[in-house]
């Protein structure tokens, strides 16, 4: 199958199940998910495959790329939420906050890991637990903004939601870097090099705030030489895309800086983008309007295409007792870390009380930075020989990615209501 049928079959999956869940009262996003599972190469695709030539897992890894480029314009438009004038309202507590619960849930992780660890043993070494704690860092910024927009949510929540999400994924980001780091030293038996562990992380997150910034910058003064919205519109997918390009690029060429792997993140300055777009442009919104009327198909294929790679067959394996206990205590635990350094730090910072209460239940969905990371991971640890604990990795993350994604939004949408911020009529 080509692969212009095999997003038209996403789309149209994407469709029907979007139909089906505003029957049963449920955000979009799980079912985009639900119908990525069934219609995926590991359980329709299984049927397929006896019938024709087609091979559905192929199909799946050659549209893969529409999932980088969706996550280029999902991070643009949490970019666009930092107005100065907005993140002067918010000030230090946005900081306090993303960091108390990034941290909450990478640690309490840990900690439960470590646990089941005095039971599993030689099943699950410490490397795959420092790794699976730096992944519990992120937050999908996708998912939770679906829910917003589906519903047209407003209020302080939501106000706190949207840059915590996206300053979530720059500190999920500093600890992978770090942790991850010390998993390949303890996994391999080596030094840790202070090189990998601080200065490489620290140069890889300036060099992609920076990139972003300068693109943005560039987009800001084009639109004096381009006054229509089509013409501004195809700019900024034309900077998105060259960010996402070339990060692409430097994963699959390994560029190298110090003597170590060197890579950026397209997330971060995608987001840059969006931050200096709306930032040096009065007359942005308008713009905006127009890519965001652009993205919903992009949005529906990345949730679709996350449900199609779980590989369910894991389940079945001599391995699935050990994936299960540890996807179920990631699950739980990093909820929990999640919940209580929201509400500890949102309540130290004296935010509203519906803040307090409701933030952290909006912070459970993880999806497409959780991926990446673990995707990382996997060939990072295939390529130095240690199959048994890639495998794990990425195993645990999209079985759990699974699970979040289906009741995450489902959470979302309820704590938001709790809240007050999404009208009874706007729900029904």
């Amino acid at each position: 199958m080509n692969q212009i049928l095999c997003i038209a079959l996403a789309l149209f999956v994407g469709l029907l199940s979007s139909r089906l869940m505003k029957l049963l009262r449920l955000p979009n996003v799980t079912g985009y998910l639900i119908a990525g599972i069934i219609f995926g190469p590991f359980v329709l695709g299984k049927f397929i495959g006896r019938w024709s030539s087609t091979d559905s897992e192929t199909s799946l890894n050659a549209i893969k790329w529409i999932s980088e480029i969706a996550l280029g314009f999902i991070a643009f438009t949490i970019g666009c939420s930092f107005k100065r004038d907005a993140l002067a309202r918010v000030g230090k507590r946005v900081i306090i906050i993303t960091i108390c619960e990034a941290l909450g849930g990478a640690i309490i992780t840990i900690g439960g890991l470590f646990v089941a660890y005095a039971f599993l043993k030689d099943q699950l070494p410490i490397s795959i637990i420092l790794t699976l704690g730096a992944i519990a860092c992120a937050t999908a910024p996708a998912a939770t903004l679906m829910v917003i927009r589906q519903y047209k949510a407003r209020g302080p929540v939501v106000d706190t939601l949207i840059p915590v999400v996206a300053f979530d994924d720059a500190v999920a980001l500093i600890a992978f870097a770090v942790l991850f780091s010390l998993s390949k030293s303890l996994a391999g038996g080596t030094s840790v090099s202070v090189m990998e562990v601080l200065v490489v992380p620290l140069l890889e997150i300036i060099i992609s705030v920076g990139l972003g910034a300068v693109l943005g910058l560039l987009v800001s003064l084009g639109c004096k030489f381009f006054k229509s919205r089509a013409n501004r519109s195809i700019m900024i997918i034309c900077a998105v895309l060259v960010v996402v390009g070339l990060s692409m690029l430097a994963v699959s060429k390994q560029w190298k800086m110090f003597g170590v792997d060197f890579t950026f993140s397209s997330l971060l300055s995608c987001m840059m983008i969006g931050a200096m777009f709306i930032n040096f442009r009065s007359d942005a919104s308008r713009v905006i309007e127009r890519i965001d009327a652009m993205t919903p198909p992009l949005y529906m294929l990345f949730f679709v295409i996350s449900g199609a790679s779980l590989d369910i067959t894991i389940f079945a394996s001599k391995d699935a007792l050990v994936v299960v206990i540890v996807a179920l205590v990631y699950i739980v635990m990093r909820c929990v870390g999640k919940w209580t350094g929201s509400y500890v730090s949102s309540k130290t910072t004296h935010a509203e009380p519906a803040v307090q209460k409701y933030l952290g239940f909006t912070l459970f969905p993880q999806a497409g930075v959780a991926i990446g990371l673990a995707t990382t991971a996997n060939q990072t640890f295939a390529n130095l020989g240690y199959q048994k604990e890639a495998s794990l990795i990425l195993a645990v993350i999209l079985t759990a990615t699974i699970v979040y994604e289906l009741i995450g939004p489902v959470i979302t949408k309820i704590a938001l209501s709790k809240a007050g911020e999404i009208q009874k009529e706007k729900a029904a």
